[in-house]
């Protein structure tokens, strides 16, 4: 089993996105890279700062849009579901939807798109399939509350979650290919010679590098 993404210092209230640190690690230096659903643009600025990319945003926030362009990022106020359209084919050499995927409403359509303006996509998710979901599924019988999960049934932006196996499902359905596939545990480890079954088990997040 790897050692954690993030180092010891960073497990407090950055734990839930250690999905950030992986997926800059899997974009190579230099190139062109557009994040979608960027937020405050945390990820934008550690491509740009570590691997000198190329990049760009698209933010369905206004406030996060204000946040990016505060710091200098290139980020414009655009929706997944409708303004990948926009771009043209092989736009990007990356294309991210980095806890993003769930909240769109179409989203096979979305990683077609990707797919289709980008030579490789990057997307982490919450797994649904963690047990602890499962848990408070089984025995409190309620809508499950994760520190990746942390909204009411009624406040959260997530419409399609989904599972590890879920999600490999989808890509096998699509023809993409999974150039590297990683789910990560509660302290950002990565889990790894372990099946496929007890990633989705014990994975709070999967981490996903695609292709055509």
């Amino acid at each position: 089993m790897d050692a954690p993404v993030n180092p010891p210092h960073l497990r407090s209230a950055d734990t839930a996105r250690v999905d950030l640190l992986l997926i800059a690690e899997m974009i190579a230096p230099e190139s062109r890279v557009l994040d979608i659903g960027c937020g405050d643009g945390t990820l934008l600025r550690i491509l740009s700062d570590k691997h000198g990319v190329d990049g760009r945003g698209i933010e369905l926030s206004q406030a996060g849009v204000n946040q990016c362009v505060a710091q200098g990022l290139s980020v414009i106020q655009g929706d997944a579901d409708t303004d990948l359209a926009y771009y043209p084919d092989l736009a990007f050499d990356y294309a991210i939807l980095s806890r993003t995927i769930q909240a769109t409403r179409n989203p096979r359509l979305v990683l077609e798109q990707l797919l289709r303006i980008s030579k490789h996509v990057v997307v982490s998710f919450p797994n649904f399939g963690h047990w602890r979901v499962r848990a408070q599924l089984m025995f409190g019988g309620r809508m499950p509350r994760t520190d990746t999960l942390p909204e009411s049934w009624y406040d959260t932006p997530n419409i399609h979650l989904c599972t590890i196996k879920d999600f490999l499902a989808l890509c096998n359905d699509m023809g993409a290919h999974v150039e590297r596939a990683v789910a990560l545990n509660a302290y950002g480890t990565k889990l790894v010679s372990i099946p496929l079954s007890a990633q989705n088990l014990f994975g709070e997040q999967g981490v996903f590098l695609l292709s055509r």
